[in-house]
């Protein structure tokens, strides 16, 4: 099954007859949106749904939370991110999400939209104009008021009858304390009792049943109903909205203080989240690192906080509920400053090890903390303008190496308006303006930045950054026909600097700009060396992003000099590293070079299928194909080959197929030879 659907941890229970009816809707209409109050389990019966629906929809489910998003500024990139657009080109983002649905027949599921409701309506009202084929799924406590909207109401389990919110409850009290029994009538009309007043809502149950751990069933069945006759207000809302509020207040009344301190204090995060990072972001006063341990601990076991692995995570319902009682603390501030301090030593510790053997594990910790990440910046941006500049450098530099060029474009524009004229972290912002550039075509604003990183780098004297500078100028270079002038450029920049035992973050690619200028220049031999001893000096330190493309010229230059089935390997290489650091564009070119050798070996119908697939990620990455100049007339002469081989009929099917296989299917055949 193609597709992002949230994994189901825990049992799913009920609920048959609104699944037959979402599945009938959303054969029947193109936006189904599930409405219901918070807590009443709209996630869980979109994911349930989702998956049986998967069958109907050839070109896979894709899941876009929505939960952590506090504006609309995030709302194009993570439906991008979610349905897979790593889009490079300077288009706006709305109109490349349409041009890559418009052909596409799958579901999207929008969970959790009920803060972005009018953005979400817009930009529903656009995708769903340019993509006929295209099925939604949207989950709120309000219609999104869109056109041709079918509203399903979630209501609570069933307390009578059908008898699912006590299923739910013994189910999850077994979990939370698996010696209780519900055999005797005391037990069992405590059990129902507890269900009763909480009115059937899925989230109020698994609350009071985490409790369990600490009170007898028929205490607990006394407690729940003694908060009622307390907190139950006939003037505020509905009995539904009462009865969560009043578990949620009363889970957290049961809390110890540290607890409670932990569960506001947690607010501020986005994503998920690991023990550590929670040490980071709420320690502080009373609260020591250890006891934010002991607290999480605490809050995991009162399902307050939900754990998988060595991962947590909070409900939206509940974060809110947290974020509430921070500002009753007073502690927005505080809380928000150690939140941004917190991801900017992510972001150092990832940018230091880069080019060590955990860049793969770094590159996914800073693709895990996305939303974090862009919070802290938002924050840095309104309060700290030079630890903006800072973090905007640091993790642009990750974005513009794996595709996320859009979003290092804006923060990187933003950090520059706020933060020193001057300093390391101006130049690093520069230059992720400039990578951006290049990477998009604006080769001529790439130069310039280039020549600005060049000049204040020089004065600051920092050697990173004089080869960041050289960097970005050689690729410039590259990329408009001109590998003299790229070899010039990174020679100088080794001049200025002193060679290292371990290549740095910025030496590996002024190597990388070394050996593509060489083959530019028809040096192969030259070249091939630069690019064994580079791939050589890349697998000592186990670094991948480099030695990948140190496999790609390996492959170019192998081609070019008659050894298609070298050039294949290395190729097969090259593409194995960027598929683990989900690098869009650098597949789209590994494709490329292998449909090319493969075809160089008289294998017309395969080279055709893995140049379609290439076409695929060319089109995700929003460019027509790209590269330097050399491998346009390789790529011209694959297709002569493959095309001889076979007959252009037989090539033309074999390169719709690879066009129209899943992206990561068709990637995965490639790799195997198939």
């Amino acid at each position: 099954m193609m597709g992002n659907i949230p994994e189901e941890t825990t049992s799913f229970v009920g609920r048959q007859a609104e699944l037959a009816r979402i599945g009938r809707a959303l054969d029947d209409h193109r936006l189904t949106t599930l409405i219901g109050t918070g807590g009443v389990g709209k996630t869980r019966l979109a994911v349930r749904a989702a998956r049986q629906a998967a069958p109907r929809h050839p070109d896979g489910v894709w899941w876009a939370d929505l939960s952590a998003l506090h504006d609309q500024v995030l709302l194009i990139p993570t439906v991008s991110d979610a349905v897979g657009l790593a889009d490079h080109s300077p288009r706006m983002p709305v109109d490349a999400l349409c041009e890559w649905l418009a052909d596409k027949r799958l579901l999207l599921v929008l969970d959790s939209c009920d803060h972005l409701r009018h953005a979400c309506a817009h930009l529903l009202g656009e995708i769903l104009t340019t993509a006929p084929g295209l099925t939604v799924l949207a989950t709120g406590r309000q219609p999104l008021g869109t056109r041709g909207e079918q509203r399903i109401e979630v209501s609570p389990l069933p307390v009578e009858g059908a008898r699912d919110a006590l299923t739910l409850f013994k189910d999850r009290a077994a979990t939370a304390a698996p010696s209780v029994t519900f055999d005797g009538p005391a037990t069992a009309s405590a059990a129902e009792t507890i269900c009763r007043d909480l009115e059937g809502i899925p989230l109020a149950i698994e609350l009071a049943a985490a409790n369990l751990r600490r009170f007898p069933l028929e205490e607990l069945a006394g407690r729940v109903d003694e908060r009622f006759d307390v907190l139950v207000d006939e003037s505020r809302g509905s009995g539904r909205h009462r009865s969560l509020r009043t578990t949620v207040g009363w889970s957290h009344e049961l809390c110890t203080p540290l607890e409670r301190l932990l569960w506001a204090r947690l607010a501020p995060l986005r994503g998920e989240f690991d023990e550590a990072t929670a040490r980071e972001v709420c320690a502080g006063g009373p609260l020591t690192a250890n006891g934010v341990s002991q607290a999480l601990r605490g809050l995991v076991a009162k399902s307050v906080v939900r754990r998988d692995g060595d991962r947590h995570r909070m409900l939206d319902t509940l974060r809110d509920y947290g974020r509430m009682w921070l500002t009753e603390l007073g502690e927005e501030r505080a809380a928000a400053d150690r939140h941004a301090a917190s991801f900017l030593g992510l972001a150092r510790r990832a940018q230091a090890g880069w080019a060590g053997r955990d860049q793969i594990s770094w590159y996914h910790r800073v693709a895990e903390a996305h939303l974090d990440l862009c919070a802290a910046l938002d924050h840095l941006l309104a309060h700290d303008p030079e630890g903006a500049q800072e973090l905007a450098g640091l993790v642009g530099f990750f974005w513009t190496c794996c595709g996320h060029l859009s979003k290092a474009n804006d923060y990187a524009r933003r950090a520059l308006g706020v933060g020193p004229s001057e300093g390391p972290a101006h130049t690093l912002v520069l230059w992720v303006l400039g990578v951006t550039a290049a990477l998009q075509g604006d080769c001529g604003t790439a130069l310039t930045l280039g020549e600005e990183c060049t000049r204040a780098a020089v004065r600051d004297q920092d050697e990173e950054g004089i080869l960041a500078a050289a960097y970005l100028s050689g690729l410039t270079h590259l990329l408009t026909g001109d590998p003299q002038a790229a070899l010039d450029e990174v020679d100088r920049a080794f001049r200025h600097s002193m060679p290292t035992p371990v290549e740095s973050v910025y030496r590996l690619p002024c190597h990388l700009i070394t050996v593509f200028a060489l083959t530019g220049l028809g040096r192969l031999d030259e070249a091939a060396d630069a690019a064994t001893l580079l791939r050589t000096a890349c697998e000592a330190q186990q670094e991948c992003w480099t030695r990948s493309y140190a496999d790609y010229q390996l492959a170019l230059i192998a081609l070019l000099q008659g050894r298609p089935e070298a050039s294949a390997a290395h190729a097969r290489s090259m593409l194995a590293g960027k598929h683990q650091l989900h690098d869009s564009f650098g597949i789209a070119l590994g494709l490329d070079i292998l449909a090319a050798a493969i075809a160089a070996q008289g294998a017309g119908a395969q080279a055709a299928r893995v140049y379609g697939t290439g076409q695929a990620y060319w089109r995700m990455v929003g460019h027509p194909q790209r590269g330097t100049p050399e491998l346009r007339p390789v790529r011209e002469m694959c297709e002569r080959q493959a095309r001889a081989a076979v007959g252009d009929a037989a090539y033309q099917r074999a390169f719709e197929r690879g066009q129209a296989d899943n992206a990561e299917v068709g990637l995965v055949a490639a790799l195997q030879g198939a």
